[in-house]
């Protein structure tokens, strides 16, 4: 049993997203590696993830639902590190994968790096271009889906070796230096797939309805999660063919952008870059095609 890696992550009814979640993490960290926070004690998702580490917490909403989720994660990760190299800590639709190119998967690449350190993948979103890609996502989403855009608010620093506090939302450390390896990429898979996102956001929706509060500003619940904060679905997925399109796949200038403004966020004792939005997509170079 290898010690190098584990994985940890929340979810609440997401079946859709978990099943690529674990295929993909059990599949190379093996799924006695793999811990599954069972929010509510869901019984599809038990059965789903039996061959992990299921962890049953009660499931009554809550206006302040990711406050307390990152104080039980963060404390699940700084124990888990006294018996793994590495914790690799994030929601559910969350996927941490090396670059093909660089002839490793994500254990070995973990395994050649020395602990006691934080990790920042450059976040990318998979994206459904509705208008070119009519097929559903199946035992794979790179493939099926090859459009992606940048989204800076996903470079987490999300494989912890080192004790930190991780800010709600896990979007910042308190780990006082960068390192975003040039092959490492955190893609989000949020908007992979139309007909997954209309499911998932009416589950999201019930939920702040559920908790009493009228607006986003009187809970700790991301913004997204809001019925009024959803528009057209239809019309946002069919807005990301006017996204320009980039040639090629260089990230470099961005993962430069990220090193060239790191810096204390404030007085908070977490660190930040900027994270500058672009309305750009690009085509995953073929080589991503099956990573997860």
């Amino acid at each position: 049993m290898q010690s190098t890696a584990c994985a940890v992550t929340m979810v609440r009814d997401d079946l859709f997203f978990l099943r690529i979640w674990l295929d993909y993490y059990g599949g190379i960290l093996g799924p006695e590696n793999c811990y599954v926070i069972n929010h509510g004690r869901g019984e599809a998702v038990a059965d789903m993830a039996a061959e992990a580490n299921v962890i049953g917490i009660p499931g009554e909403h809550h206006k302040n639902f990711d406050m307390k989720r990152w104080r039980l994660l963060n404390n699940i990760v700084n124990g888990l590190r006294s018996y793994y190299d590495h914790v690799i800590v994030g929601d559910v639709d969350e996927i941490v994968a090396v670059d093909p190119q660089a002839g490793k998967n994500l254990l070995e690449f973990l395994q050649s790096r020395r602990p006691n350190r934080v990790f920042t993948p450059l976040g990318m979103e998979v994206i459904h271009r509705i208008d070119v890609e009519p097929e559903p996502v199946g035992d794979h989403v790179l493939g099926p889906r090859r459009h992606v855009r940048l989204a800076p608010h996903y470079s987490k620093p999300c494989i912890i070796s080192v004790g930190t506090k991780i800010a709600r939302g896990g979007h910042f450390t308190q780990y006082e230096h960068l390192n975003a390896p040039d092959v490492l990429y955190l893609f989000h898979l949020k908007f992979c797939d139309f007909k997954a996102y209309c499911e998932a956001m009416d589950r999201r929706n019930s939920v702040t309805a559920s908790v009493g509060v009228d607006k986003p500003s009187e809970a700790g619940i991301g913004r997204h999660w809001f019925a009024e904060a959803r528009g057209d679905d239809r019309a946002m997925f069919e807005s990301f063919a006017d996204l320009e399109m980039v040639e090629g796949f260089d990230m470099s200038p961005y993962r430069q952008e990220m090193q060239d403004t790191f810096r204390p966020r404030g007085e908070t004792g977490y660190y930040e870059f900027d994270r500058k939005d672009r309305d750009l997509q690009f085509v995953l170079p073929e080589r991503f095609s099956g990573v997860f």
